[in-house]
C-alpha cells in the first residue's frame, strides 16, 4: 500500500499526462469515426446491396489483429498518434457503419410509406423519422466503439502513441504492479465515464425528439 501511495504522490503528473494523451487519441478517433460512418450510412440508405458489400469489406479489416495493422501502416504513417488514429478509425467503421445502417434502414416500411404519403422529403424523413428511431441502435454502436477505441488505444503505446498503454506496458516490462493497477483502473474509469456521458446525451436527444 505504501508503494502505491508513494508512486501516486511522486508521479501523479505522469498519470495525468497519460490520461490526457489517451483522451486525445480516443476523442480524435471518435470524431473522425462517427462523422465518416454517418456520411457512409446516409449514402447507403437506399443501396442495401452496396451496404452489404461494404460491411463485408470492413469485417475483413476488423479481423486483422491490431498489432499487425499497426505494423502494416508504419511505413506509410510512421510511429506515433497518426498511425494509432488511422488504425482505430478503420476498426470503428465496421462497428459504427453497421450500427448506423441498421438503425437508419431497418425501419418499418409502412412508416416510410406514410411519411411519403404526407409529402415529406427525404431530408425530412431522415431528420424526423429515421434519426429518432435509430437513436438506440446508433448509441449502442457508439458505446461499443468507445470501449473498443479505449482498449486498442492502449495497445497503440507499442508504436509510440503514448496514453495509458505506456504505463501498462512499462509496468509489465519492469514488473511494477502499481503501474499495472493504475493503467487498468484509469482505463476502466474512462470507459465508465464515457458510457455515462453517452447515456446522458442519448436521454437528452430522446427528450428533445419527444417534445418536438
Amino acid at each position: 500500500m505504501d508503494r502505491f501511495i508513494d508512486y501516486t504522490v511522486n508521479h501523479y503528473d505522469k498519470l495525468i499526462d497519460a490520461v490526457l494523451q489517451h483522451l486525445a487519441i480516443v476523442g480524435l478517433t471518435l470524431l473522425i469515426s462517427i462523422a465518416l460512418a454517418m456520411i457512409t450510412a446516409i449514402v447507403l440508405i437506399d443501396h442495401q446491396k452496396t451496404a452489404d458489400w461494404i460491411m463485408r469489406s470492413w469485417s475483413m479489416v476488423y479481423a486483422i489483429p491490431s498489432l499487425a495493422l499497426f505494423a502494416l501502416l508504419l511505413p506509410l504513417t510512421g510511429l506515433g498518434i497518426r498511425t494509432a488514429v488511422v488504425v482505430l478509425v478503420l476498426y470503428n467503421q465496421y462497428i459504427l457503419v453497421r450500427a448506423f445502417v441498421e438503425g437508419l434502414c431497418r425501419i418499418d416500411p409502412g412508416v416510410l410509406e406514410a411519411a411519403n404519403g404526407m409529402g415529406m422529403t427525404k431530408g425530412q424523413i431522415l431528420k424526423k423519422i429515421r434519426f429518432p428511431l435509430a437513436v438506440d441502435a446508433m448509441a449502442a454502436g457508439i458505446r461499443i466503439a468507445i470501449i473498443s477505441t479505449i482498449g486498442i488505444a492502449t495497445i497503440a503505446a507499442t508504436i509510440g502513441a503514448g496514453g495509458l498503454g505506456r504505463i501498462l506496458f512499462d509496468g509489465m516490462r519492469t514488473q511494477n504492479s502499481v503501474k499495472i493497477i493504475w493503467g487498468t483502473v484509469l482505463s476502466v474509469l474512462m470507459v465508465l465515464l464515457a458510457n455515462a456521458i453517452l447515456k446522458a446525451i442519448e436521454n437528452r436527444i430522446r427528450k428533445r425528439h419527444a417534445a418536438a
